[in-house]
Parts: C-alpha cells; sequence; structure tokens
C-alpha cells in the first residue's frame, strides 16, 4: 500500500485533508486570535518548510498547514516557503513513473492553485494534466479518479471532491464527469459515502449498504460551496448534505467522525464548524467552534508539560488531559498536528461568521 494516500486515521477518526476555502473573520482580532495562535503553532513545527511527523516528512500534512494558513491570514512567508518545498518534492508525493496517486495529485493541485503557483508546471509537472489522466473516460466509472498503483487503487470521496475543485478552478475539460461522479456518492439522506465501489462494478453510485461520512460530507460543501455557484443541482445537493450535518450536530456542538469513531473529536468537529460556516450557518458553526476552543492549549505556566505550545489542539478531551499529564510526545505529535491544521481555521467561527 501506497504511503502517500490521501487520508490517515488519527487516534481513530478520519483525518480529511486539504482544507482550502479562504475565510473572512467579521469580528476583528478578538475573533480571529484562537485561530492565529493556532497557525503561529503550526509555524513553529516548520522545518524547512515541511512539517516532519514521526522523524519523516509528511508532505500531505504541509499542505494541510498550508491551507489552515491560507485560511486564517498572515504567514505569508511560511505559505512560500512550504510552496517552495513542494515543488522540490512532486514526485515523492504524487508518485512517479508508474505509480500515479490521484488523491494527492488533485491535492497537490488545489495546493498550487490556492497559493499562487502555475498548476500547469509546478515543480516541472503539469498537475492538470496529470490530474485528467487519472479521470476514468468511459463506462459505468466515468468521471472517477483512480490511483495507478502496483499497491492498488485508493482513491476515495475526498480526492474527488478535491478533483472537482481543482479541475474546475483550472477550466479542465474533465471537470463536469469529475462532478457528476462525486453527486453519485451522496445517499438519498443528504450524505456523502467515503469509499467508492469496485471499480469494476456496474452500479457506481451509493447504494443501501453506503455509511453515512460525517467528515467527507463537510468536506464536499467546504471545498465546494463556491465551486456550486452557477450549477442549480450541485448546489441543491450541497444544501441536502448541509442539511445531513445540521440534523447530526450533538447538543454539545461536536461531530462525530463516522462509524469508526463513534466519539466527537476536534478533527471531524472543526472541519464540520468550517463547512457551516462557509455556507452561512452561524449559529450551528459557532457552536461547533466553542466546543473545538475547549480543546486549544492556552497559556500554560512555564512548569507545566504543554508551556510552549499554545495554540496546539487536541484531538479530544483524553487527549488534552494526556497532553497536561506528559507533553505532546514522540507517540502522540500525529495527533496533535492532524487536528491543529484541521481545526485551527474553525475558530474563525468562535463568535459567529
Amino acid at each position: 500500500m501506497p504511503t502517500l494516500t490521501l487520508l490517515r486515521r488519527s487516534g481513530g477518526t478520519l483525518v480529511a485533508s486539504a482544507l482550502t476555502v479562504s475565510l473572512v473573520a467579521t469580528g476583528g482580532a478578538a475573533q480571529a486570535a484562537p485561530a492565529d495562535r493556532g497557525a503561529d503553532w503550526l509555524s513553529g513545527r516548520l522545518t524547512g518548510g515541511v512539517i516532519v511527523d514521526g522523524g519523516f516528512p509528511s508532505y500531505g500534512l504541509t499542505i494541510d498547514t498550508t491551507f489552515a494558513m491560507k485560511a486564517i491570514g498572515g504567514h505569508g512567508t511560511d505559505i512560500k516557503q512550504m510552496r517552495n518545498a513542494l515543488e522540490q518534492h512532486v514526485g515523492d508525493y504524487i508518485g512517479t513513473g508508474g505509480e500515479k496517486y490521484a488523491g494527492a495529485t488533485a491535492k497537490l493541485l488545489v495546493a498550487a492553485q490556492v497559493t499562487g503557483a502555475d498548476p500547469r508546471s509546478f515543480g516541472g509537472v503539469n498537475l492538470v494534466r496529470r490530474l485528467n489522466s487519472l479521470v476514468k473516460k468511459k463506462g459505468p466509472a466515468k468521471g472517477r479518479i483512480v490511483d495507478q498503483s502496483k499497491f492498488g487503487d485508493f482513491a476515495n470521496t475526498l480526492g474527488q471532491v478535491l478533483a472537482v475543485r481543482g479541475l474546475t478552478r483550472a477550466g479542465s475539460h474533465r471537470a463536469g464527469d469529475a462532478r457528476r461522479f462525486l453527486l453519485e456518492q451522496q445517499c438519498q439522506q443528504g450524505f456523502f459515502r467515503l469509499d467508492f465501489s469496485k471499480l469494476k462494478a456496474a452500479n457506481q453510485g451509493c447504494g443501501t449498504n453506503s455509511l453515512p461520512d460525517p467528515d467527507a460530507t463537510s468536506y464536499a460543501v467546504l471545498e465546494l460551496w463556491k465551486t456550486s455557484k452557477g450549477h442549480p443541482a450541485f448546489r441543491s445537493a450541497l444544501k441536502r448534505a448541509l442539511s445531513w450535518l445540521l440534523d447530526h450536530q450533538r447538543k454539545s456542538g461536536a461531530f462525530i467522525g463516522g462509524t469508526t469513531t463513534a466519539t466527537p473529536n476536534s478533527n471531524s468537529t472543526g472541519l464540520a464548524a468550517w463547512a457551516l460556516g462557509t455556507a452561512g450557518k452561524c449559529g450551528p458553526a459557532k457552536k461547533a467552534a466553542a466546543w473545538v476552543a475547549d480543546l486549544q492549549v492556552g497559556a500554560e505556566p512555564g512548569t507545566s508539560p504543554l508551556a510552549g505550545e499554545r495554540g496546539a489542539i487536541a484531538y479530544n478531551r483524553a487527549a488534552l488531559k494526556a497532553g497536561e499529564r506528559d507533553g505532546i510526545t514522540a507517540g502522540t505529535e500525529d495527533s496533535w498536528l492532524r487536528a491543529t491544521s484541521q481545526a485551527a481555521p474553525s475558530l474563525l467561527f468562535r463568535h459567529g461568521c
């Protein structure tokens, strides 16, 4: 299995990547401050423009951090350094030769676009052309992104969302097919499923056994709300996804991450808050952001194990308590990095839209 997949599980939750909508806080410096602190903490984790996770460079996390900083605002120097580092490691992330990873290609395409780079010449690679080549051209799976890898095909709905966003902005002739296939992954109840059908299956759409995925549903709204403007059927689909999210928000404001993460967590709640706020659902977004804010490290005294970690966001209450006891360790750092990069932008909605 390739290590350069779009998704990872952190603390049991599905961690969505490449959060890219630019948000503008309306509450001034006081509203943006918690999000800013999250971005500052992530900045301190950069080494040569790359997030190092478990002793190894993580280009996916680097992109997540880029998108978080773009949403929050500022950190122009950090963003430029990360973009430059990504340009130097394109093949390490999206694959080379016979190895071509569709989700990673879509993610990097969007990264190039939002950072002002030329996606048709990013690190010497035409990302638009590369992604076009990974979109099925005919048959029941027409429009589906597909990995070309000896390890198998691990593309899924999150990568499909990014492909729709990136190809639409690039004016690709494959954008329409990718969009239609994505809409087939939305189930009647309004949620999006995460995993595709088998590639050769006659039915590529959502079936009766498809499980709801809150992260994939939030992700579709977040990434594509603006892209759906001018596409009535597409906007209607995203409104149904919003309704489903609102129906599944807990009284506390929190969200779970799906069938494998049946407890609330900052990754899923942060993603949902970001999506709800982007679509103008300010009250629910504020409530979810408040839940996330309770998991952010404040100004800890110098003797605390979390001293110097101000702005970091824990995955859940248990992770925060462990951090207060032991600090952020080599074994828990991944969870903190992923939670903060995904949830920090949601804090822009701490006091509403």
